[in-house]
């Protein structure tokens, strides 16, 4: 395929993505604020090291922010447990006032998912990836991104890792904006 054909590929993607992103977004807020008040949120992404920990921390905080402090909010991944997150991810979360020095990853396990009553993944593929490590699980399952209420080009939060800080910055300020969304459409169902 010519790059040219390739951009225009990729282009015609992004402005479905841009298109569906609304309705998306819309369907995963009602089905939210459809939800009795969540026990237990677990967000999941590949390594658990650079997205999911990062929202972990924002979405707990989030949510405390909004009153729900009793809502236990875990992360977790799919390979490789006991990883630090990178110095460059430690670095930009510290710049948003999160400390991930202390965290190490984990693997998502079979009780975690069904412990959840929200689940919140990075990528569409990794709701596959959950039901082949897990199996079926109750609870919601939502794309993060879906929850964004600035437009979009992609609905996957892009993998930061072994990226620029620059990169790093921009997927944590769209986490921000989806763990913001998150944390008042659940305080509004109260």
């Amino acid at each position: 395929m010519t790059g040219w054909l390739r951009r225009l590929a990729r282009e015609s993607i992004r402005g479905g993505e841009r298109l569906l992103h609304t309705g998306r977004r819309r369907r995963a807020l009602r089905e939210l604020a459809a939800l009795p008040a969540p026990r237990s949120i677990l967000i999941i992404c590949l390594g658990n090291i650079c997205r999911s920990p990062y929202a972990e921390h924002r979405l707990t905080e989030e949510l405390s922010r909004t009153g729900l402090d009793e809502v236990r909010v875990v992360s977790a991944g799919f390979i490789l447990p006991g990883r630090p997150s990178p110095q460059a991810a430690r670095r930009v979360a510290a710049r948003r006032g999160l400390d991930l020095e202390n965290h190490r990853s984990q693997v998502v396990t079979p009780a975690m998912a069904r412990e959840a009553d929200v689940t919140l993944v990075m990528a569409p593929p990794q709701f596959r990836q959950l039901r082949q490590v897990v199996g079926e699980h109750g609870g919601l399952s939502i794309v993060l991104g879906d929850l964004d209420p600035a437009p979009i080009d992609r609905r996957t939060i892009v993998d930061p890792y072994d990226q620029s800080d620059d990169v790093f910055e921009a997927v944590y300020e769209r986490i921000d904006r989806c763990c913001r969304s998150l944390a008042e459409v659940l305080s509004c169902a109260e």
